[in-house]
């Protein structure tokens, strides 16, 4: 599903989040020379687990783990909005500046949270991940396509429409693509590894636990053999 796919964004609401849910996909992107662009909503300030630790800091060491995450795969721009962690909003202004950085990427296909809830596993339905899946799947379509959304991006920014052909969510109750991530999983572990504030206090030992637990899950459902381990995704057309 890589033919004629030249640059891919990746827009996340914090940082780590792209590491759980596609780190493992996005090394094999890279792999075949695809340029691949993450864009993280927020700065991740209310995470961690040190109360020494103050929020401004926090954020700050935040945007360096993930920028060091993105290097395990091969990514090389990150980009970050600054919204406040824990009180995303699907607003028109985050719409706005999701079509922007659209207009700026002009990818040829988006990751994104999904917007709905899953009951099965409530974890990746945290409020900021479906507020920032909302927003963006709205930011896809139809405001980045559309020259007369957001005018101002035209008229005083020259960012012309852009037509996202498809969109992978990320997270949601409705899978129906895995991609199979066996021999990229040692990247996407040191891509979680990086994120020490988030990740650390799990332990080695717990962390691949847990990743094995869900994406040998994953194989399974996908039919991909024993040993094996997958990423899923729902892949909706939106061209």
């Amino acid at each position: 599903m890589t033919n004629d796919v030249r640059r891919i964004l990746v827009v996340m609401a914090h940082p780590d989040d792209v590491d759980f849910g596609a780190a493992g996909t996005v090394a094999g992107w890279t792999d075949q020379e695809i340029e691949v662009v993450y864009l993280m909503v927020t700065d991740g300030d209310a995470g961690g687990f040190d109360d020494a630790v103050t929020r401004t800091e926090m954020a700050s060491l935040r945007r360096d783990e993930q920028r060091a995450a993105a290097k395990c795969v091969g990514v090389e721009d990150v980009r970050f909005l600054g919204y406040p962690d824990g009180r995303v909003e699907a607003t028109l202004a985050l719409r706005r500046d999701l079509s922007r950085v659209i207009r700026q990427v002009r990818p040829d296909r988006v990751v994104m949270h999904s917007p709905e809830r899953n009951y099965e596993r409530i974890h990746p339905s945290h409020p900021d991940h479906r507020a920032v899946g909302s927003a963006a799947l709205d930011a896809v379509y139809p405001d980045a396509r559309n020259p007369y959304a957001f005018p101002e991006l035209l008229a005083d920014e020259g960012l012309a429409a852009w037509t996202v052909p498809e969109v992978w969510l990320v997270g949601g109750p409705t899978p129906n693509h895995y991609v199979d991530i066996t021999d990229t999983y040692d990247r996407k572990l040191a891509a979680l590894k990086a994120h020490a504030s988030q990740t650390a206090h799990m332990g080695e030992d717990g962390l691949e636990q847990m990743l094995h637990g869900w994406l040998s899950g994953n194989a399974r459902t996908a039919g991909l053999g024993e040993g094996r381990l997958a990423e899923a995704f729902q892949v909706v057309d939106t061209g």
